[in-house]
């Protein structure tokens, strides 16, 4: 069966608790006229962008802005200050969040290794969770994610707005026509020009006013160093899994969208860190291959190739195309009759024939879908509908990228095991399933 197209995501409903609630929480369903409380889980950049945009709607309230980092708090704060003219409440502990039976949801932007303990520990309160994308920093706790959203009986929405793209949307549905044939390779890329993170000594404490172990969380206690921080996180294994996971995931995920598949039955990868002298760990030259039934998805990453780029934000908004063979963030659909270019947030979709000709254009505007996501997230939790970036859907396309990152790990292809999620006769891969926790914050083997 191929994946749920936005519509069909639309029409599927969670079904509703009994009045007795579940584990003792409500599911908090909400009036028309009744205001969505928000707690949030971080405030970098991502969530203070996250808090702008629904402090700009008039049916929320955001109540907290939760982060181990007292020196971020104030920005963000003003930033919801501005938009609904009432100041959050600021804590390093966003288990206060929790414990405001109040709070009808969690917008989650930490970083990836705390996605799912804090997706859990919300849907155990009793909160619906907007989580940042990726889904999850493993296989394993990713399921548990899933898991938790339909036994607490959930909303968790991922921060992939594509899936709230109508543009990706026609995109998939022309990519299955007649006129463009069968599919049997995609080609996404994931490049772009990056600066190093350096190398940088471990200190004897954290600065003043962060709490580091909570910022660690789940992830293995080590000394501080700033390049095991802010946003440098993104290229060690303990907190995330490189760029494959940060930004390619959201071409992954329209890839997978496109191909209509669930579980591919084998992965190999290679690449390495070939540019950078740094501390980082995760490649900044990575290539996977995913063999699905039928079909190849190819994955290509250069994360020093100044020639390639995002689209530029005041760019994505505009009715056009872009050049595409130096757009680093697109999708290649082959199909057996005509070739699709598909791009991500905003970049539209173009189609040519067997000649070579353009047959099909249609350009995309990145941020009425930003927009439409967040619409999507308040309206869920009012309705209790599956949302658009659901986190099953989310899980099966982040799976991809561990996939990938597993198979470049341990150097040798590796057979998927759909039922178990993990890989056949493979116990170096299947160890790369499943972190080690610290306590006391363990994911659950029953959530």
């Amino acid at each position: 069966m191929g994946t749920l197209n936005r519509r069909e995501f639309l029409s599927r409903s969670v079904a509703t608790a009994t009045a007795a609630g579940v584990a003792g929480y409500s599911l908090n369903v909400l009036g028309a006229n009744e205001r969505v409380v928000l707690g949030f889980m971080g405030a970098g950049g991502r969530g203070t962008f996250l808090a702008e945009e629904f402090a700009q709607r008039k049916d929320v309230e955001i109540r907290y802005i939760a982060d181990p980092d007292a020196r971020r708090h104030d920005a963000c704060a003003k930033v919801v200050e501005k938009g609904l003219g009432k100041r959050p409440q600021c804590t390093q502990d966003f288990r206060r969040i929790l414990d405001d039976k109040e709070v009808d949801a969690v917008v989650m932007a930490t970083p990836d290794h705390w996605h799912a303990l804090g997706t859990i520990m919300a849907c155990q309160a009793g909160k619906d969770v907007y989580v940042e994308k990726p889904a999850s920093h493993s296989i394993w706790e990713g399921r548990k994610m899933v898991e938790a959203a339909r036994k607490y009986k959930r909303v968790v929405q991922v921060g992939a707005q594509n899936r709230s793209n109508d543009n990706v949307v026609t995109a998939c549905e022309y990519a299955h026509s007649k006129e463009f044939g069968d599919i049997h390779m995609v080609r996404v890329l994931n490049s772009k020009e990056r600066t190093t993170i350096g190398k940088k000594p471990d200190q004897p404490r954290p600065p003043d006013g962060v709490d580091y172990d909570m910022w660690l969380g789940p992830a293995p206690m080590r000394p501080f160093n700033e390049n095991h921080f802010h946003y440098a996180w993104h290229w060690f294994w303990a907190y995330s899994g490189g760029d494959i996971i940060n930004d390619g995931v959201h071409q992954i995920d329209m890839a997978r969208w496109v191909v209509g598949q669930k579980y591919p039955k084998s992965v190999v990868s290679a690449g390495g860190v070939y540019y950078f002298n740094d501390d980082q760990e995760t490649p900044d030259t990575h290539a996977v291959n995913w063999e699905f039934d039928g079909l190849l998805m190819v994955f290509e990453q250069a994360l020093w190739a100044p020639y390639l780029k995002k689209t530029p934000l005041e760019l994505r908004d505009v009715d056009g195309i872009p050049n595409w063979p130096f757009n680093g963030t697109r999708v290649e659909v082959y199909g057996t009759k005509q070739f699709m270019f598909l791009g991500r947030h905003g970049d539209g979709w173009q189609v040519f024939n067997a000649d070579g000709s353009p047959v099909k254009t249609e350009p995309g505007q990145f941020s009425p879908s930003n927009v439409k996501h967040s619409d999507n997230f308040i309206e869920c939790i009012r309705t209790r509908n599956l949302p658009n970036a659901d986190i099953e859907e989310l899980h099966l396309s982040t799976m991809l990228c561990q996939y990938g990152n597993i198979a470049y790990r341990v150097g040798r292809r590796l057979h998927i095991d759909a039922k178990t999620e993990g890989f056949v006769n493979d116990a170096d891969a299947n160890a790369l399933v499943k972190r080690q926790y610290r306590d006391p914050w363990v994911v659950p083997e029953s959530v």
